[in-house]
């Protein structure tokens, strides 16, 4: 027989488009349309509603950039259609390849209660499954003029990014608003065709399967009259039945389909239109939930449904309803998706406190699984995290988007760096915006490394990034395939039923250690600098106010601010969303962020000034207040006193030019460029600087990837470096214990403060940019005399180890990587640590110096600005300031001790007595992390500590209050079995390496 299998399917392609799928609607009148175009933001839809619209016509512009318009749709059903089906086709302008990046809108009755939203892939309203004919049809749009940011050329700077730079010129041209007859035969019948001629291009070409497909279509095609399709229609499906009713073989890979709308809380778009577009998609995912009896929907983020129950209640009731059926279902257990490389212990942790209690609060609902498909990798500390969050499981789905190595498995048990085992799934769908394509299915099931030890895998189904979810065409592929020869099986169930699933089949999955590292988007450590200061500062600001008001409780009163710390840390977290800490939003998002940020520092500063100021009482007497979970200058952790009297630091004269610092415990050589070229360690007799070398040197890339901006740095950024040696100023500090370096470049200039501490072994370097440039990347360059394999990063909880060399792919792909902190890199007995207040981005290389001593140069480089012009063209242009330090002589402990201290600066306040701590430990291995009354409002006291050195301790906490009991707890401060042994006011604790511990104090 000869092969015609191309003409059959190039037959199959003109058929579907130029006569099948246009028939679906063969009959149409248009709408009456009117519009009105809101002033400035969205307003209340009473608002929207009762407004008097204006005329308008279907070609007509409408929508400047960020706009609302609230169109008025209204028409009558024709009589001559009674008994049919009939729908409004309502096209603001869509293009279909873009569901999520557009213009948007949701459709509301009347009397203002919402419909459905629209979107390019789901344009219709239903008005009536029959009509009687002759109904009045009248709907309101309140419509998204959203411009495209990431259009078919990506990547390419705009200024639509923000409200006030993307001007006034309508983006969108109204296409369609029409009543339509609806034929469902012809529609089953596009999906029929749909689904075999995407299986059929799947199989092998000397497949049976295949050839058998090929002539049932074929069959199809030959029943279809091109000049009546309605009325041919259903015999056509007829000639298909055989082929669709073939069982799948038993060895089938099977899908567990999950409908699904990743939506991003902020990216290209503000967080007030992810409000509206969580309204959208989920007012059409309870619609097609009542259509659809076998479908089922998990939404995560927590913030997102708040959202929606704030501000759409008619949803959220519908919502309600829909997760008391259990087909709507909350997942993940967090407050948003957050970037989890970057944001700090107690924030990883309470984005599962907050979100897992707000499901918990609304539906008595528990998460197993952290849901996670989008975000950029994932540090080594979260396993912990997650379990002690009362979970087990985890879902992703981005490491697939590593550029150099193909991740092994998955299915895995994945194991942090306390030895916590998570067991985790990535789908091999390889997409979370899965449309059930059969090639995206015939890509899971070829795709799946486990074969031959497990069989299911899940599918992730709906349009995202931007919302919009699952439609009704999805789940009718979807049925098609529930069991069909040469496809997956494909069902609907929920996340934990997949879970279970998955577990029983695979119950010795191979395992993963350490931090699950996404070869691609590094640059997210560095972009957008101001907003990870924001987040930093928060951090520790929330800290020190949950501290210092619950110390002041216990001994005051001080009336504990609930409400406010809740609603802050709420804010705080919302933006550790991983597109908005990560610095790969819209100008919009990280303006909004920066004066979030603003806000968030001064309430909190207010409170623990009020919690302070109660603690010390009224007097005269200088006290210094130590947030820090180390003691320093006399005054213990978590404590207040006076501060004690150290040896001075001295300024000279460098005799080859520039000035000599020294405390007596360092001496700091900087030359006539502004460059530290020694940091000798006194008591150890030990250079830090690799000879020849210098350190605080600034080194400027060109920065332009390949694509994703503010997402990438690529390895060849490192082909070209320009040293920033030259000086326009190098003076004694107005102190007269520090040393002032100025220079210029291109169309920026540094200001440096170099200083030494009294009694501390640490070089501090204060850094002001004032940046004006575009596409490079500013580096901070630390060449050290160490012989290093690896170093110490830290992370949630503790730290992570990294190798200094490349000897595999693996290792060279990690050319940009996150530290919190510090970082830390010894030999046996001494070592450096490198600590900062707000940097996250680094690099670590090594090299052996070919004359001389032949020793090994460890370079250590932070990350300190970009420049990237796509999504914000103006990307952290203007001033910032960072701290770094140099730690010679340091063992892990000294990072740990200095990282906390940079981030926590002592506070000086007058009053009239000292402060004990609340809670005291005997063993600096183990570190506080929160010190806080319980959430429930008992007035119980909440600790939580870790160890942080990497090894075993054992250690007694006491507390500064009577202890009626204690009891060991999960992150949501819920009793675990374990009961810790107390005598009295102590309480004594054994940890394994980076173990975490939460106890609840009862106070007598």
């Amino acid at each position: 027989m000869h092969d015609d299998r191309s003409l059959v399917e190039a037959r199959l392609r003109r058929v579907l488009d130029e006569r099948i799928r246009p028939a679906v609607y063969p009959e149409s009148v248009p709408l009456d349309v009117a519009v009105w175009h809101a002033p400035g933001e969205p307003v209340p839809i009473d608002e929207g509603l009762a407004a008097e619209p204006g005329p308008i016509e279907v070609g007509a512009r409408w929508g400047a950039p960020w706009g609302t318009s609230w169109f008025r749709v209204t028409g009558t059903v024709p009589e001559e259609w009674a008994g049919r089906t009939v729908e409004a086709l309502l096209d603001l302008g869509f293009d279909e390849n873009m569901p999520g990046f557009q213009c948007e809108g949701l459709v509301y009755r009347p009397d203002g209660t919402p419909v459905k939203g629209l979107n390019p892939r789901n344009q219709w309203v239903r008005i009536g499954a029959p009509v009687a004919g002759g109904e009045q049809v009248r709907l309101h749009i309140e419509a998204a003029s959203n411009p495209v940011i990431l259009d078919y050329h990506p990547f390419r700077p705009t200024w639509l990014g923000d409200k006030d730079t993307a001007g006034h010129e309508p983006q969108y041209t109204l296409t369609r608003m029409d009543l339509a007859v609806f034929d469902e035969t012809v529609w089953q019948l596009v999906l029929d065709l749909e689904v075999l001629g995407e299986l059929m291009a799947e199989l092998p070409a000397d497949a049976q399967r295949r050839w058998e497909i090929l002539r049932a279509v074929e069959r199809a095609l030959d029943a279809i009259d091109l000049q009546d399709v309605n009325g041919t229609a259903e015999q056509a499906r007829a000639r298909l039945t055989d082929v669709l009713s073939v069982p799948a073989a038993p060895s089938a890979h099977r899908i567990s389909a999950v409908g699904h709308a990743h939506i991003d809380s902020a990216w290209l778009w503000p967080l007030r239109e992810t409000v509206r577009k969580v309204a959208r998609t989920t007012a059409n995912m309870t619609a097609l939930i009542e259509d659809e009896p076998d479908f089922v929907f998990a939404m995560s983020q927590a913030q997102q449904w708040a959202w929606v129950k704030e501000h759409r209640p008619e949803v959220w009731a519908r919502v309600k309803k829909a997760v008391a059926d259990g087909r709507f279902v909350p997942a993940g257990g967090m407050w948003v998706e957050s970037d989890t490389n970057m944001p700090g212990s107690e924030a990883m942790a309470r984005q599962f406190v907050h979100g897992k209690r707000f499901f918990l609060d609304e539906f008595g609902i528990e998460n197993d699984e952290a849901w996670l498909p989008d975000t950029f990798g994932f540090a080594a500390g979260l396993p912990q995290i997650i379990r002690a969050a009362g979970s087990t499981r985890l879902l992703t789905q981005k490491i697939s988007w590593s550029q150099t190595n193909k991740f092994p498995h998955h299915t895995f048990q994945w194991e942090g760096i306390d030895g916590t085992r998570i067991f985790t799934h990535f789908p091999p769908v390889d997409t979370y915006n899965c449309s059930m394509k059969g090639s995206e299915l015939a890509h899971a099931a070829r795709n799946f490394k486990d074969k031959g030890r497990a069989q299911h895998s899940l599918a992730p189904t709906g349009w995202g990034d931007g919302g919009g979810g699952t439609t009704r065409e999805m789940v009718a592929k979807a049925a098609r395939v529930r069991d069909l020869e040469g496809a997956p099986t494909v069902v609907w169930e929920t996340p934990e039923k997949f879970f279970e699933k998955a577990e029983a089949e695979y119950q010795d999955p191979p395992v993963w250690v350490g931090e699950l590292y996404l070869e691609l988007h590094r640059a997210t450590l560095t972009s957008q600098a101001r907003t990870k200061q924001g987040n930093r500062r928060s951090e520790h600001l929330l800290r020190e106010a949950e501290l210092w008001a619950a110390t002041a409780a216990v001994r005051t009163g001080f009336p504990y601010p609930y409400e406010e710390l809740d609603r802050i840390w709420k804010t705080v977290l919302l933006n550790q969303f991983h597109d908005i800490l990560p610095g790969s939003s819209i100008a919009w998002v990280h303006r909004e962020a920066r004066a979030t940020y603003q806000r968030v520092a001064a309430e909190l500063d207010g409170i623990i000034d009020a919690a302070q100021r109660a603690l010390a009482g009224e007097g005269t007497r200088s006290l210094l207040f130590n947030s820090a979970p180390h003691g320093r200058h006399g005054v213990p952790a978590g404590g207040a006193g006076e501060e004690e009297r150290l040896e001075e630091v001295t300024v000279s004269e460098r005799p080859e030019g520039g000035r000599i610092l020294s405390n007596g415990l360092l001496r700091i050589e900087i030359d006539a460029r502004g460059l530290v070229v020694s940091a000798y360690d006194l008591a150890a007799d030990r250079e830090t600087v690799a000879p020849g070398a210098a350190a605080n040197l600034l080194q400027l890339h060109p920065d332009f990837p390949n694509m994703w901006d503010a997402w990438d740095v690529d390895a060849f950024y490192r082909n070209a470096v320009t040293n920033l040696t030259d000086i326009d100023e190098l003076s004694v500090g107005e102190d007269g214990r520090s040393v002032r370096i100025a220079r210029s470049f291109g169309s920026s200039r540094v200001t440096q403060v170099l200083s030494l501490s009294p009694g501390e072994r640490r070089l501090l370097i204060d850094t002001e940019v004032d940046w004006h440039e575009t596409e490079k990347f500013l580096k901070l360059a630390f060449p050290l005399d160490l012989h290093a394999e690896r170093y110490a990063s830290e992370t949630q909880f503790g730290h992570f180890h990294r190798p200094t060399h490349t000897n595999t792919s693996w290792e060279a792909a990690k050319f940009e990587a996150c530290n919190h902190r510090f970082i830390h890199l010894d030999e046996p007995g001494w070592g450096v640590a490198i600590v900062n207040d707000s940097t996250y981005g680094h690099d670590v290389t090594r090299a052996v110096r070919t004359d001389g001593d032949r020793g090994t140069t460890t370079t250590v480089r932070v990350s300190l600005l970009r420049a990237p012009r796509f999504p914000d063209p103006e990307t952290d242009q203007g001033v910032h300031r960072f701290r770094h330090a140099l730690v010679p002589g340091a063992g892990i402990a000294d990072a740990v001790r200095e990282g906390w201290r940079i981030n926590l600066p002592e506070r000086r306040v007058t009053g009239a007595r000292e402060v004990a701590p609340l809670v005291t430990v005997d063993n600096d291995a183990v570190v506080i992390t929160a010190v806080k009354l319980a959430d429930d409002g008992s007035g119980d006291v909440v600790v939580r500590f870790h160890e942080a050195h990497g090894g075993r301790a054992r250690a007694t906490l006491t507390t500064g209050f009577e202890v009626a009991g204690v009891r060991a707890t999960d992150l949501l401060e819920r009793p675990l079995p374990d009961t810790p042994e107390r005598a009295g006011n102590r309480v004594t604790v054994r940890l394994r390496p980076f173990e975490l511990v939460t106890l609840r104090l009862a106070r007598v």
